[in-house]
């Protein structure tokens, strides 16, 4: 039985008292870790920044986790703890070396989780590296909206179908990839929430103490595919503009995800049809996201 809980309020996790009183109120079995700072290109202007919330934040809740018994976890990782891959499909026994401030924040929380457990084998721990989640809830009543200008592909692209901005920018179009663009593993939002549930589940398995798992489809779409595919979903015209490589950003990333098949009894069911049919269909009912809902009530 995984307990959870909805704060009305949100805390810094760096501010171990409130985390404290959250830890001393509810009896929690397990804990999700996804509290972090994301963007690679924000991360390499401020890597201080993101060394101090993603890091002394990860300490300073794994402390009160034992602090009160607590001694389960499901870390958020990424796919960038991979850095800049010789190969591909990338497995989990794959070397890692993050090449940007944003990726070394995840492997130094995963080299973390591994001596705490090396220290305490009482502790559970499954790290799971994402590749990249999009899309929405099919109901188009959940979706991604970020503050400010997006960092990543999608929530762009769907900010440009709606009009709030005139153009994608395209970071890079001479790598040496089918049509120069940058190629990833995109993953359906739905399937991530679906490997979450099977990482909680394979915590109760005795012999697990801290694993990896890669949380992917296998397959790598470059940028100008899921703009197309996007634009078959909406229907509407992405206008491009072309800019130099993003610091920190690898050619070709995509996941074996073998592991998490076999250990997990987890596979994506979901295709970039399906991630841009659903993430229109989030925009098209929200185009300035979440604030378009408060204004129509």
């Amino acid at each position: 039985m995984i307990t959870s809980l909805f704060c009305d309020d949100c805390i810094d996790l760096r501010d171990k008292p409130a985390l404290e009183k959250i830890f001393s109120e509810t009896k929690f079995d397990a804990v999700i870790h996804f509290a972090g700072l994301k963007a690679v290109g924000e991360s390499v202007k401020e890597p201080l920044r993101y060394y101090n919330n993603n890091l002394i934040g990860t300490i300073s809740l794994l402390e009160v986790m034992a602090a009160h018994g607590c001694k389960k976890l499901v870390f958020s990782s990424s796919a960038t703890v991979y850095g800049w891959p010789k190969e591909v499909p990338c497995t989990e026994e794959f070397p890692i070396g993050a090449v940007n401030p944003y990726g070394r924040t995840k492997l130094f929380i995963e080299e973390i989780c591994r001596d705490i457990y090396q220290s305490d084998s009482e502790w559970k721990i499954i790290l799971l590296r994402y590749f990249n989640p999009v899309g929405a809830h099919p109901s188009g009543y959940i979706g991604e909206d970020p503050r400010g200008i997006p960092n990543n592909l999608m929530p762009f692209v769907q900010q440009v179908a709606v009009g709030r901005r005139p153009a994608l920018t395209v970071y890079g179009n001479d790598y040496c990839t089918k049509d120069g663009t940058g190629v990833r593993d995109y993953i359906h939002v739905v399937d991530l929430a679906d490997g979450h549930i099977a990482a909680l589940q394979k915590l109760d398995d005795a012999k697990i103490g801290c694993e990896v798992y890669n949380l992917g489809t296998g397959k790598g779409t470059s940028v100008l595919e899921m703009v197309a595919a996007f634009e078959n979903a909406s229907g509407k015209k992405i206008p491009l503009v072309i800019a130099g490589r993003r610091p920190g950003d690898a050619e070709v990333v995509y996941a074996s995800t073998k592991k998490a098949e076999a250990e997990l009894n987890w596979k994506a069911k979901f295709g970039i049809d399906e991630m841009c049919r659903d993430q229109w269909n989030w925009a098209s009912k929200n185009p300035y996201g979440y604030e378009s809902q408060e204004n129509s009530n």
